[in-house]
This record gives C-alpha cells, sequence and structure tokens, in this order.
C-alpha cells in the first residue's frame, strides 16, 4: 500500500514537468534561443560527470541558477530540467531523474523570479548567494521525499528526519559549493550570458519571419 505513495508522487511530478514544457512550446522562441538553452543545459549535465564520485559537489546548480536569473524563470527551468536528463545519459536514468528535472527546474524558476524583483546590483549577488546555499538543502530535502517514499517504512516523520540525516552533510557540501560557484564565477559566467542574451535578443528576427 505504501508504494502506491511513490507511484502517485511520480505521476504529480511527471505532470507538472509536462505542463512546463506545454506552456513553454507556446511560446514564441527563435532558433538561437532554442538552441542557447540546449547548449547551456548540455554545459549544465555535463558539468556533473566528472564529480559523480563526490555526492555533494554539483556544478550544475550553479549554471541552472545563472541561467535563470539572466535568461528568466521559464529557460532557468528548462535548462535545470534538460541537465538532469543530460547529465543522467552518463549516470543512469530512472524515476530519480524526474524528480532530478523538478529540483533543478524549480532552482532555475526562484533565480528567474528573483532577478525580476532586485533592484540593487550589489544587494542582488549578495541574495543570489543566499539563495544557491538555501537550494543546496532544499535540493536534497526534496530527493530524500523520494527516496523516502519509495524505499523507507513505515512512512512517518520520524522515519524521514533519519533518512533525511544521513544526507545532511552531503547537502551542506551541495550548499557551500554553490555560494563558492556564486561567489567567485558568478559575476563573470552572468555578465558574459548577459551581453550574449542581450545581443540575442536584440539582433533576432520574430519567429514569423524565419
Amino acid at each position: 500500500m505504501e508504494k502506491i505513495w511513490a507511484a502517485i508522487s511520480l505521476a504529480i511530478v511527471a505532470l507538472c514537468i509536462l505542463l512546463v514544457f506545454i506552456l513553454y512550446e507556446k511560446r514564441k522562441m527563435s532558433p538561437k534561443e532554442i538552441a542557447l538553452i540546449a547548449n547551456l543545459a548540455a554545459i549544465a549535465g555535463l558539468s556533473r560527470v566528472p564529480f559523480a564520485g563526490a555526492p555533494g559537489v554539483q556544478p550544475t546548480s550553479f549554471f541552472v541558477i545563472v541561467s535563470g536569473y539572466v535568461m528568466g524563470p521559464m529557460v532557468g527551468f528548462l535548462v535545470g530540467a534538460l541537465a538532469a536528463v543530460s547529465s543522467n545519459i552518463f549516470l543512469g536514468q530512472g524515476p530519480w531523474t524526474l524528480w532530478q528535472m523538478l529540483c533543478w527546474g524549480l532552482m532555475g524558476v526562484v533565480a528567474g523570479l528573483y532577478k525580476k524583483i532586485s533592484k540593487n546590483k550589489r544587494q542582488s549577488r549578495l541574495i543570489l548567494i543566499i539563495i544557491g546555499g538555501i537550494w543546496g538543502y532544499l535540493f536534497g530535502i526534496i530527493m530524500n521525499i523520494w527516496h523516502w517514499l519509495a524505499f523507507v517504512y513505515p512512512l512517518n516523520f520520524k522515519s524521514f528526519l533519519a533518512s533525511y540525516s544521513v544526507n545532511f552533510w552531503f547537502d551542506t557540501l551541495h550548499a557551500m559549493v554553490n555560494m563558492l560557484f556564486l561567489y567567485y564565477m558568478g559575476p563573470y559566467v552572468i555578465r558574459v550570458l548577459e551581453r550574449y542574451y542581450r545581443r540575442l535578443k536584440t539582433y533576432e528576427l520574430p519567429v514569423e519571419d524565419l
């Protein structure tokens, strides 16, 4: 009976991801923008592969956050979701892929939404670093929900805490790596990506004219 919850949760996650992709299909994006999203997702996904032996080190999160921050919530979700798929081509696909798509997708959404409301550039950089740290833990919590529903019995708050405590230090490392990447590399990568994206949006033709 308890295994049904894992299946139900997986179906809900799959439906949420599908809805986002349907919304994306309704947007008019140029081939150049689609190619940029695909390249960013590939870079984000492949950056994870060399660190597969270090479960807390996730450079993918850095690329997803800066992509969402520069290009908006929708693109942030797409880069995050596709990065999970591309990295798992090498690391192994499974039901967990959908949960990773959701986690990294939401990470990109939050970064994109923050960019829309941020005013002060210096403050914006600091808060973006904090967002990276928070998402190091949120990523682990959400992924642990999948592990808890699928493999841990009985399903109660005590068993969830016991399950999550095993991964807490990996999540701490994830959070620290996110913050370090955003502190040292964030300004440069964001500047380059903003410049390229601005030129792309300035010179591209409307889709109906292509």
